[in-house]
């Protein structure tokens, strides 16, 4: 992850990569068989550790609003070239020609953020802190902003910068789920 995140995935090579874990380029494609494939499972890897993460977040007693902010903060890079978020670009970006297999390895990465956004959500709502709404439809429009904010950070566009992600997210969140049932008007 890290030779990605400097490098980029143009500039890595299998040889390159060996070098660096103290293995042949022939030893990783017999391990992996692509780069491709070492890229999956890298973002695998990764992913189950971020999971650990989000669950141990999820799983605290706190309200359900410190809980979403705390996702939201796990979700958003640390800033330019984040080490996780770059691999998941390279792995989005080679997505375009991943077979079936590779598809649903990434869906269901994808997928557990979304669940465990949608649970999370559901809970607040049943509980009263949010207002109602479809937890699904707003997990879907919430991640969907989180990952189009994250690529203009990871890829360090100008003007972009983790507090105002933040900011951005929180905006939403709080116009979206607001503080308990809206009274009708």
């Amino acid at each position: 992850m890290e030779m990605i995140a400097e490098r980029g995935l143009e500039k890595l090579t299998m040889a390159a990569l060996g070098r660096e874990v103290g293995m042949s380029s022939g030893h990783l494609l017999y391990y992996f068989g692509s780069k491709d494939e070492l890229l999956l499972r890298t973002l695998e890897w990764s992913e189950g550790r971020l999971g650990a993460r989000r669950r141990q977040l999820l799983a605290q007693d706190t309200p359900a609003r410190a809980r979403l902010d705390a996702y939201v903060d796990l979700y958003v890079p640390q800033g330019h070239r984040d080490p996780h978020w770059t691999l998941w670009l390279e792995v989005w970006n080679r997505s375009l020609n991943a077979d079936a297999g590779g598809r649903d390895r990434q869906a269901a990465i994808e997928g557990a953020w979304h669940r465990d956004l949608v649970a999370l959500l559901a809970e607040g709502v049943s509980h009263g802190e949010f207002r109602a709404v479809d937890p699904d439809r707003v997990a879907t429009r919430l991640r969907a902003l989180l990952d189009g904010l994250s690529i203009h950070l990871a890829i360090g566009l100008r003007g972009t910068d983790r507090p105002q992600v933040l900011d951005h997210a929180r905006e939403f969140t709080d116009q979206t789920l607001g503080a308990g049932p809206v009274a009708d008007a």
